[in-house]
């Protein structure tokens, strides 16, 4: 199986800060990350989550109208290694 990554887009800081009070509060692992480039060309923060996790977290967003977000992607892992043959 491979490996997945998913990643939760804002349009603001003060977006992601709000949903990651609230995925702290219901004990869902979260890692504040720069937005993969892949997804967005602007800077900006993501907040990743394990793509188990997904549906929980959209059922969140949908309980929270309040935050904005851009999107829910999942991504293949890429590699940690500088040598990809």
């Amino acid at each position: 199986m491979k490996e997945l990554e998913t990643y939760i887009l804002f349009p603001s800081h003060t977006d992601g800060l709000a949903l990651e009070k609230i995925l702290k509060s219901n004990n869902i692992e979260y890692t504040i990350v720069p937005t993969p480039r892949t997804l967005s060309k602007c800077c900006g923060i993501s907040l990743k989550i394990n793509p188990e996790d997904k549906d929980i977290v959209e059922n969140l967003l949908l309980n929270n109208p309040s935050i904005d977000y851009e999107g829910i992607y999942t991504l293949k892992k890429k590699k940690n290694s500088l040598f990809n043959f």
